[in-house]
């Protein structure tokens, strides 16, 4: 079966394989959360730090290793380095069966970080090399519902295998074995495509036209503001991961309640991916504003009632604002570089939603200590706030580049 690509057509298989990479970037301390609060039991003299570093050591180090990915991809074959960092995520999996103390899991959980980080940006980045116009528009789509439908299923995974012993949940890390076989067939219908929009494209985009691309080879001020926005978008809604749970606790429901909610939440930010085109060509340059506006009445329903179904809508409009964010942050990027550079900059972007991750209890947990705030109820007050602001922001600026899609009709 041949799959178009608005360059030609690739066999399904090689489509198979960038979707197995994308289902890969889900798994990242995933398989340590269902065991974090039995580590202090399994090994009675660890400290607080180092029960800290397995969960958070991967996402610190993927950080510097998804801009050394996209700066190699200019001096190394793109599928040699995603087989490199597929090896080494594998290996760490291995290694995490193995593992019987603490400073080994440490260890592991870096080396962890280091092959994940190597194979983020090219996930992205293949789709680029191999589609364009509406066809990539709609592949970072997949790719985006991908990661999460993921997400949502290891998680149930890991929590069933934690159950039955501790070293089971790490087996999630052994799936890049079917990535390094799919990874053939990428190396073998691989060609030296464009990474950025043909002329179809440019035709489309007045600001594509009158812009260049600099010394450097990236639009520097464009890649800033979407970095910026995909960070900022990607701290906003993460507060339902890390801090519903304590919300709801101190709303009087169980901790099912939250996981089931948290679930919902991914789940959501699945489906826009499927419809991603659809769901462009119906908003056009208001696709963003609405986006935004549909997270921030998400937060607002979690924060007012205390009802589960309501919660749950919170929890389902702000995943599909978010759902929707995601992979247009990755398809305008490729705009904003020359093939070579496309990479990279899907690599900055990219780090923006780790970096997201790692300051967002930091940001958090500082007003409120500023503020001497003790009710959880405030993180959601305060991203509510943002999201108000910066829906409006949107909707002001909605006829720029950073959010106004040129597949518009």
């Amino acid at each position: 079966m041949e799959i178009q690509t608005g360059r030609g057509n690739i066999p399904l298989i090689t489509l198979v394989g960038i979707w197995s990479i994308s289902a890969l970037n889900a798994l990242p301390g995933l398989a340590v959360s269902p065991i974090l609060g039995q580590l202090s039991v399994i090994f009675p003299d660890a400290t607080e730090l180092e029960i800290q570093m397995v969960s958070s050591l991967p996402s610190l180090l993927i950080i510097p290793f998804i801009i050394l990915s996209g700066q190699l991809t200019e001096r190394v074959n793109s599928i040699k380095l995603l087989q490199i960092g597929l090896s080494i995520f594998l290996l760490s999996g291995i290694l995490y069966l193995l593992s019987n103390k603490m400073w080994q899991l440490v260890v592991v959980s870096g080396l962890l970080g280091i092959g994940s980080g190597l194979i983020v940006p090219l996930s992205t980045g293949l789709i680029s090399h191999f589609f364009t116009g509406p066809y990539r528009t709609k592949q970072f789509g997949y790719s985006s519902a991908i990661t999460n439908v993921t997400l949502v299923l290891a998680t149930v995974l890991t929590g069933y295998l934690a159950e039955e012993n501790w070293h089971l949940p790490f087996l999630v890390y052994l799936f890049p074995i079917v990535s390094i076989f799919l990874s053939f067939y990428l190396k073998k219908n691989i060609e030296p495509k464009s990474s950025v929009s043909d002329a179809s494209d440019i035709s489309l985009s007045e600001s594509n036209m009158n812009s260049s691309f600099g010394r450097l080879g990236i639009q520097i001020k464009r890649l800033i503001g979407i970095m910026l926005f995909y960070g900022l978008s990607t701290y906003l809604v993460i507060i339902i991961s890390f801090n519903l749970p304590f919300l709801m606790k101190e709303y009087g429901f169980s901790s099912g309640i939250s996981g089931i909610m948290i679930s919902l939440f991914f789940l959501a930010i699945m489906a826009p991916g499927l419809i991603l085109n659809k769901i462009i060509e119906r908003l056009g340059n208001l696709t963003e504003f609405c986006s935004m506006l549909s997270i921030a009445v998400g937060i607002l329903l979690i924060l007012i009632f205390r009802t589960e179904w309501l919660i749950g809508l919170g929890c389902i409009l702000a995943g599909l604002g978010y759902g929707v964010i995601q992979p247009i942050a990755y398809d305008k990027t490729t705009r904003t570089a020359i093939p070579q550079k496309v990479t990279l900059a899907l690599a900055f972007v990219m780090s923006m939603n780790y970096l997201a991750i790692l300051l967002c209890p930091f940001i958090i947990d500082t007003i409120k200590d500023i503020l001497n705030i003790e009710t959880q109820q405030f993180a959601f007050i305060f991203n509510m706030i943002i999201a108000v602001i910066t829906a409006l922001f949107t909707y002001l600026k909605r006829n720029t580049f950073l959010f106004r899609d040129i597949y518009e009709k």
